[in-house]
């Protein structure tokens, strides 16, 4: 490209014509537009967005999904990665409508409380950002350019020309020329013998790394080991009268108040009963004191695909079956899409676990520290039984409950367990309590 100077002594000289010199200075002001580096203006918009205060307990999380790449826009409020802790998994939203310009760390990274996690350019969700000037003209001479390297490669690359392609004759023929050829002589060192190879399909081995709510649970687990005197004791409860009265009322309670009636809500109110009875089984230990409570913060366990959670009923004494199945549903739809909080799960004074859902038969429940006992139901099978002196088929359900001897002795262990196979057998006697 030629310098202003050069053209302004050719226009003087008369050497290039005016419109010549208008054409020269238009492609150099172009070229020079070309060349100039990206305008960040719009950078300097970019909102770079910091990891969210998750709890006071917790101050760091592992990374695990992001849910939008670099491009993706995003609207107010939608989620963008999700941060997963040793209790719960949280979502980090996007401030603002926008478009992600950058992510800032990786899966599987630890990251901290305020850390910088990605930027953001402002913007209408879904609008398709302008492109710059210096997006445009690389591509223009990349396109102009392309024609010619193929060109050039068209030029190089030897044609396969139809002579010297083997025909179908030729191809026959070399084949039949390497199967005419005698096999080889076998060698000295073939005939000695060979270990036999195992039978069977992968012996493959794969190391996943922990994530941290399963070892947070691991942790729990073997701290409740560790401190509590663990005890179990066993009784069988005939389902028959509750089973009766599910069966009469599910459908009335469905259509009513649009919740499934299940066995769980009768425990609970069974355990809420018992507890009243027995109130160390809903106290525990803090130091060298106990601490007797007079209201029932249900711990309910719920299986997830990440681990065992226990979101806690609040307040379970002052709920009908009706109140405890909605708010039990509405805590498992929570865990079921991990959007359990950790207001969900904190405190809990007594746990009932029902393995029976999954064909539990027998289970000796680990105590959710720091509870002192956790009820345990399991599969309902008909078994033979004695009733008034008859052997007679009905449906059976072993219950254990594991207690802490520090603060439950046997007697009030027994008790409680019978008082729950009372209420159970006989659900009109709730009423009465």
């Amino acid at each position: 490209m030629l310098s202003k100077r050069v053209v302004a002594l050719a226009r003087a000289r008369g050497m290039i014509p005016r419109s010549t010199i208008g054409f020269l200075a238009t492609s150099r002001s172009w070229e020079l537009t070309r060349r100039a580096p990206f305008h960040t203006t719009k950078l300097l918009k970019d909102e770079t967005v910091k990891v969210p205060q998750m709890a006071e307990s917790i101050s760091e999380g592992t990374l695990k999904t992001w849910q939008k790449k670099v491009g993706d826009t995003v609207a107010v409020d939608e989620e963008v990665a999700t941060i997963e802790t040793d209790k719960i998994d949280v979502s980090v939203n996007a401030p603002a409508a926008g478009r992600i310009t950058e992510l800032l760390v990786n899966e599987e990274d630890t990251v901290t409380v305020g850390q910088d996690l990605f930027r953001l350019a402002p913007g209408e969700a879904g609008e398709s950002s302008s492109t710059a000037p210096s997006e445009v003209a690389p591509q223009v001479e990349k396109d102009a350019e392309e024609p010619k390297a193929t060109q050039q490669e068209a030029k190089q690359e030897p044609s396969l020309s139809p002579a010297s392609a083997p025909s179908p004759a030729q191809g026959s023929k070399a084949e039949a020329k390497e199967t005419s050829k005698p096999a080889p002589k076998p060698k000295k060192d073939e005939g000695k013998s060979t270990p036999p190879a195992l039978a069977g399909g992968s012996r493959n081995e794969n190391r996943v790394k922990m994530s941290r709510m399963r070892l947070r649970i691991s942790e729990r687990l073997k701290e409740s080991q560790n401190t509590a005197a663990f005890l179990t004791t066993f009784n069988e409860i005939d389902m028959s009268s509750l089973m009766e009265m599910r069966k009469r009322y599910k459908d009335e309670v469905l259509k009513q108040h649009e919740v499934k009636l299940g066995f769980m809500s009768a425990f609970a109110r069974a355990c809420v009963l018992a507890l009243k009875e027995i109130p160390a089984a809903n106290a525990s230990i803090e130091g060298d004191e106990i601490v007797y409570r007079d209201y029932v913060d249900l711990s309910v366990a719920v299986a997830t695909p990440k681990g065992l959670v226990t979101p806690v009923v609040r307040s379970a004494e002052s709920l009908s079956f009706v109140q405890f199945e909605r708010e039990l549903t509405a805590l498992g739809k929570k865990a079921k899409d991990n959007k359990l909080t950790l207001e969900d799960m904190a405190g809990g004074s007594f746990t009932i676990s029902n393995g029976g859902v999954f064909g539990s038969l027998y289970g000796t429940p680990i105590i959710n520290l720091p509870q002192s006992a956790v009820l345990g139901m399991h599969a309902t099978n008909d078994r033979p039984v004695v009733v008034d002196g008859q052997i007679v088929i009905r449906p059976i359900m072993v219950v254990a409950l594991t207690y802490d001897h520090r603060l439950l002795d046997g007697r009030e262990a027994v008790t409680f367990l019978v008082r729950v196979k009372e209420y159970i057998e006989d659900p009109r006697k709730m009423l009465l309590a």
